[in-house]
């Protein structure tokens, strides 16, 4: 079947009928799949077959609003009919992923409506049927600096419009490698939600700040009033870290996903690349030939990765690995530990004078550790990264790790050093345990939040 290719006709189409019943159907699908997206209970299958017929005939509604999806979107009403074909075996939505391209067209506000099997990081970790609502944000002055120096071919900045169930979550990406396919494609694109970000953000340090007493920069203030300018601001901060994935002096996978190691190291990265980010902000700052856009979001990065890091990522999610809140305990207790973050007279401050100069030497000593690490066994490069963050960072007293190299086993296989770093191994401490108890109540509020509900 074609899809017709019309130019849209407004800019709503979240207030359509057919949105609706797209939306509703795929609620009351996703009640009918399993874990993998299959749907195996054959007296489910009439039920799943009028919701599908519902599905594309919606699809086929809204794709006029969509000329430049035309071709993903007709592959999409095609895989929905195989899938039916098949007995609702296990979803194969290869073929419109391929046609998916939306980082060919970062157009400020251009809109696209997505419908895949899949899950969503920090929300479902299964593969049901989704559909998302999204419009791209690339506002000026970062189309100039991803046209200059911070080249990103694949990222793409995104607010919601509207969404299904499991993007109700924490889940702030749409990543191609979370859909029901075949077998894997090459990657081409990435896509984060710069508006849940933003809102999470200016609800979480609005309360910390005001429970930890700390008076913030004019300038910092202006993001916790501003959605738009926030929004801007992470995109920008986006735009450097997830460049910095596969840029500088790296052990040989920077990823490490297909590696099982110590969670510590997962921190590591993503800390490295949130200091790029705010090291590369510094330099913007100073650069008068940037432009004054440019400049102005500059300063603001560096706010939305201190705070972003200390507030929010220090005690989000579980104690289980948790690498991300890690690594916000791990900045935290770095720039006190360097006299430019203090918590006296029950009050937080922070020396901003000093301060950019500090964070950048962290982001120095990680890029050291990765530059070391082509030189050294794979084993010598754990201790390494452990040792740098337990030199700021407490282990727990019973850790293993935490008693040196002569208390592991050293001469087996990689696997066992990683079973021995306990699922808590740097536990939180005394302050951000009183802080998680004030906070969780507004952290846990930020589930599904958009900046229509900021």
């Amino acid at each position: 079947m074609t899809i017709s290719t019309l130019a849209p006709v407004d800019s709503s189409p979240q207030a359509t009928p057919a949105w609706r019943t797209l939306k509703e159907a795929v609620q009351e699908l996703r009640l009918l799949q399993v874990k993998d997206g299959s749907i195996p209970d054959a007296g489910d299958h009439a039920a799943a077959g009028r919701l599908v017929a519902a599905i594309t005939a919606a699809v086929q509604e809204l794709a006029p609003r969509f000329p430049h999806d035309a071709e993903y979107l007709q592959r999409t009403v095609a895989a929905f009919g195989a899938w039916q074909d098949s007995a609702f075996t296990v979803p194969d939505f290869l073929e419109p992923l391929l046609a998916f391209q939306p980082q060919q067209d970062r157009l400020d506000g251009l809109q696209h409506l997505v419908v895949f099997p899949m899950y969503t990081q920090n929300g479902s970790t299964s593969r049901l049927v989704e559909a998302v609502l999204i419009e791209v944000l690339w506002p000026e002055f970062i189309a100039e600096l991803e046209a200059g120096y911070y080249s990103n071919a694949l990222f793409v900045p995104i607010r919601f419009l509207d969404f299904t169930e499991g993007y109700d979550t924490n889940s702030a990406v749409l990543f191609p490698e979370t859909v029901a396919v075949s077998s894997t494609p090459t990657f081409t694109w990435g896509a984060i939600f710069a508006d849940r970000e933003a809102a999470r953000f200016r609800r979480v340090v609005r309360a910390a700040a005001d429970i930890t007493r700390l008076d913030l920069p004019a300038d910092a203030l202006e993001l916790l009033d501003d959605q738009q300018l926030t929004e801007e601001t992470f995109v920008m901060w986006d735009l450097i870290h997830d460049r910095t994935h596969m840029r500088g002096d790296l052990p040989f996978d920077p990823f490490m996903i297909k590696q099982r190691m110590p969670f510590f190291l997962y921190s590591l990265e993503e800390l490295r690349c949130d200091l790029t980010a705010f090291r590369e902000s510094v330099r913007i700052e100073k650069d008068e030939e940037a432009s004054p856009e440019a400049r102005r979001h500059a300063k603001l990065v560096q706010y939305a990765v201190i705070f972003d890091r200390i507030f929010r990522f220090s005690i989000t999610g579980s104690r289980v690995r948790n690498y991300d809140g890690l690594g916000g305990q791990l900045l935290f207790a770095w720039m006190h530990q360097h006299h430019v973050l203090h918590w006296t007279d029950t009050k937080l401050t922070i020396d901003w004078d000093e301060a950019a100069g500090v964070v950048v030497a962290l982001g120095e000593q990680i890029e050291q550790l990765y530059w070391r690490s082509i030189d050294r066994p794979k084993i010598a490069h754990w201790l390494a990264a452990y040792e740098l963050v337990s030199a700021t960072v407490t282990p727990h007293p019973a850790s293993v790790w935490a008693k040196g190299p002569d208390a592991l086993e050293l001469s087996g296989p990689p696997r066992a050093l990683t079973d021995a770093v306990l699922d808590d191994e740097f536990p939180l401490s005394m302050f951000f345990e009183a802080l998680d108890r004030k906070m969780k109540p507004v952290i846990e509020s930020t589930a599904g939040i958009t900046a229509d509900s900021a």
